[in-house]
């Protein structure tokens, strides 16, 4: 067995034996059905049959998946900052995360479509548990955070996937995607975990740390979506949080979260990339002689990036507006904008919970608030 195995995604040279068997999946007739819907069956197999590169699976079929999921479910995808970005080079690309696979799959649209490396991108074992799922995620370069460890197994674990992610980043030129920390955001609130910046550094080839961070091209990534799909979903976890209980996922509770991520309502959304963080990391050596507190920095460079570029919505305005019982930001949204969104939160909330009514509004507006942070002025 090869070192990195366990966590990558398929070998182009794999593909096609792949593809010859999961081309028969229900699942993957679904699939092919809802992006081709005028395409009969023998057609798309066809095609899926001569496929031999992750790169052709991605472009001729996920992207065109991913254009029908956006014309069913949303009112279109805009970006910014992707043109300062140069082709043929790979960069490591630390996003805040809000929905389980759009982010990613998202972000590889816009690369695709601007002329840029794709990304092999990090996907936590467990959402993956269904075989077909695996299959697909290692079908469209997905490599795998392993779950549920010892420590000391989290150790190597952790070790193995930093020197994959420099294989990838220094050796074979692929964009990575990761997030900010483990799990999606519930609350609104976009921070980095110094723990994932911790775990990328394991695999440093450098003597110093932040000079390894330098060849990495460290590029932050700002996603927002105007109606998060799966908010309603989220609450459970925020509200046993809020209460100091232990969480317990239902069994079928991620693959729930990927189909309501992928088919529910969002309305617009928009990427934006920041500057590859290069003088921000010699500031941060200048200023500290510690490498705890270069990686604290680092992150904070990180969050500071994410927040500024961050695309507020009047959902986003609406909420926090009703949560503080104040009409400060009336003029960035319609009356008409208020009442659907009011709409929204009374068929997904009701009004007999006031608790869960008060984490819902905060998801949406905590982005808000942490603006405000940085900028007097919105």
């Amino acid at each position: 067995m090869q070192k990195f195995d366990a966590i990558r995604p398929f070998y182009d040279s794999e593909i096609n034996e792949v593809l010859q068997v999961a081309v028969n999946h229900p699942m993957m007739k679904t699939m092919m059905n809802f992006t081709f819907p005028e395409v009969e069956d023998e057609v798309w197999k066809e095609q899926l049959k001569k496929t031999h590169s992750i790169r052709d699976f991605q472009c001729n079929f996920i992207y065109n998946t991913i254009q029908k999921v956006l014309e069913k479910s949303s009112e279109g995808l805009t970006t910014s900052g992707f043109e300062k970005l140069e082709p043929n080079t790979s960069y490591l690309f630390i996003s805040n995360h809000r929905d389980i696979l759009l982010d990613t799959t998202l972000l590889n649209v816009c690369l695709f479509e601007h002329g840029l490396v794709m990304t092999a991108s990090a996907i936590g074992d467990n959402l993956v548990k269904k075989a077909f799922l695996s299959t697909l995620a290692k079908l469209n370069r997905n490599f795998l955070v392993l779950r549920g460890l010892t420590p000391r197994e989290m150790l190597q674990s952790s070790k193995l996937l930093s020197e994959y992610m420099g294989q990838l980043l220094l050796r074979e030129n692929r964009s990575v995607w990761i997030a900010q920390k483990e799990g999606r955001t519930k609350d609104g609130n976009d921070e980095t975990n110094p723990g994932v910046l911790k775990m990328i550094g394991m695999g440093s080839d450098e003597e110093n740390l932040m000079d390894y961070f330098k060849k990495l091209k460290i590029v932050p990534v700002s996603i927002s979506y105007e109606y998060d799909p799966t908010d309603v979903l989220k609450m459970p976890q925020l509200m046993a949080e809020a209460n100091n209980e232990v969480y317990v996922k239902d069994k079928n509770e991620d693959f729930m979260n990927i189909i309501s991520g992928i088919m529910g309502t969002k309305k617009r959304i928009h990427i934006s990339v920041g500057d590859v963080l290069d003088t921000e990391i010699d500031q941060i050596v200048a200023e500290n002689d510690n490498a705890n507190k270069q990686i604290q920095a680092l992150a904070q460079t990180i969050d500071d990036v994410i927040l500024k570029n961050y695309q507020l919505w009047p959902t986003n305005f609406i909420a926090y507006d009703i949560l503080n019982e104040t009409e400060r930001f009336a003029e960035k949204y319609k009356e008409s904008e208020k009442q659907l969104f009011e709409r929204r939160l009374e068929m997904r909330i009701g009004s007999d919970n006031p608790v869960t009514r008060q984490g819902f509004l905060a998801m949406y507006a905590n982005p808000v608030v942490n603006k405000l942070k940085y900028q007097d002025v919105i």
